[in-house]
């Protein structure tokens, strides 16, 4: 006798009917990925200049031939000293969905640098007028027309919350940002409910003096509750195949421990290299795509996926530092779910010494003494010293551009500081991937 089981969690299947659709969403999953990752680095100008969405291209490297093979990977982590004579620069996934568009471009305004990269998700569950605005808004920034460093995602995915298709998204910006440039660091993934506490030149600054091999992303190994809750249950996102946004599906059956690699979960916010991002996109030992397919139907991907291939690869495990670069207060108990910051939330935000802060309240009166306080910002962007124009009569200092490899650091620089000295110490680093 079949039984129908809701929660709040999603549908269960039954016995006989959840194996068609399991394995059918793990082709999909996997087509998907492997489809957007090739098509993201494959020469498709044309058709990409067609949409209406993709309204702007970045600068393109001259050098674009033999990219990502292993040896090109070994090169490119001998020459870490060359690199680090020139200042790093950031690329930046900032996504959201139905009704965040206005908040997304007021955190892509509030991280803006000239020498940082942009790409922005709103997902498939916006209307198609939203994602109209969120694209005329960045062809009308003039900053933005000028540098060309902002794109906003053609191809909008239908995302599921704790489904794999999160992870899938993330990796097809991760395959667009590889394609369109190869002048950035380290990638960082916001959301429209994330804001900065600290100014890129304070960031950039900071991250000037530190190896380009550092990959900050909070890990633990998988234990306890977590491993009949998280990892046992086979779950599938309709995602994949389905065109309106609904809940995760549970299917009946359970799953047994790998016995390939160790299964590590940890914070969905991350700041990675630009090295550990070619290696999850090319996976020359195919470890990545092994784990990618097992995550396929594992519930909150974000929160294992990166953390599982980091800690499972030996060239990259000893870079991993276990913090998220986030400000997040959890409700206690059980810390699963990120309360809304306020006013009585600002002093822990600056205590904390991280640069970033979630989750938010649109247009929260907390954000505009963020904004005045610790960015400086009065007009669109967080002044730097790449911002030159001192006319006075309370214009936009932004309006014209100067040497983007000049900073000026100021006390959010001092913070950051004292963080990353906390992260690098040897006691903290001795607990990276256990």
């Amino acid at each position: 006798m079949r039984k129908n089981v809701s929660s709040h969690s999603g549908r269960l299947f039954s016995d006989r009917k959840w194996v068609i659709p399991f394995f059918a969403s793990l082709f999909v999953f996997v087509s998907l990925v492997l489809t957007a990752i090739v098509g993201a680095l494959s020469s498709s100008e044309g058709i990409e200049q067609s949409s209406t969405f993709d309204i702007i291209s970045f600068a393109r490297s001259e050098d674009s031939g033999g990219y990502f093979v292993e040896s090109d990977f070994e090169r490119q982590v001998n020459a870490n000293v060359v690199q680090k004579m020139e200042p790093p620069r950031l690329a930046y996934l900032i996504s959201g969905t139905k009704g965040d568009s206005q908040r997304m471009m007021r955190t892509l305004q509030a991280v803006y640098h000239p020498r940082n990269q942009y790409i922005l998700h709103l997902d498939l569950q916006a209307p198609p007028r939203e994602r109209l605005e969120l694209a005329n808004a960045v062809k009308g920034d003039p900053t933005f027309r000028e540098v060309e460093n902002v794109r906003v995602m053609s191809q909008s995915n239908l995302v599921t919350y704790k489904g794999s298709t999160m992870i899938a998204c993330t990796l097809q910006a991760i395959a667009i940002l590889l394609k369109e440039s190869s002048d950035w660091d380290w990638f960082i993934n916001l959301s429209a409910s994330d804001y900065p506490l600290v100014t890129q030149d304070d960031l950039l600054h900071v991250f000037s003096n530190l190896s380009r091999d550092l990959n900050f992303i909070e890990h633990t190994h998988i234990a306890g509750w977590k491993l009949s809750h998280r990892v046992r249950p086979i779950v599938i996102d309709p995602g994949l195949y389905l065109s309106k946004k609904s809940d995760i599906a549970w299917t009946t059956q359970k799953r047994t421990l790998p016995t390939l690699f160790k299964l590590f979960t940890g914070s969905a916010w991350v700041v990675l290299t630009r090295s550990f991002m070619e290696y999850c996109i090319w996976g020359w030992d195919n470890l990545p795509r092994t784990i990618l397919m097992y995550y396929a139907n594992f519930i909150s991907s974000p929160e294992g996926y990166f953390h599982t291939v980091i800690c499972n690869t030996e060239e990259f495990r000893h870079t991993a530092i276990s913090h998220d670069l986030h400000y997040i207060a959890w409700d206690t108990p059980p810390k699963q779910h990120p309360m809304k910051l306020t006013m009585k939330d600002f002093d822990k935000m600056v205590k904390s010494n991280a640069p970033f802060a979630r989750k938010f309240a649109k247009d929260d009166p907390v954000l505009d003494k963020i904004d005045k306080e610790l960015l400086g910002r009065t007009h669109r962007f967080s002044p730097g010293a790449w911002c030159v124009d001192n006319s006075e009569g309370g214009e936009d200092p932004c309006l014209l551009r100067g040497n983007d490899t000049v900073f000026r650091p100021g006390p959010g620089a001092e913070r950051l500081s004292v963080l990353i000295q906390t992260l690098l110490s040897q006691d903290f680093r001795s607990k990276q991937c256990l």
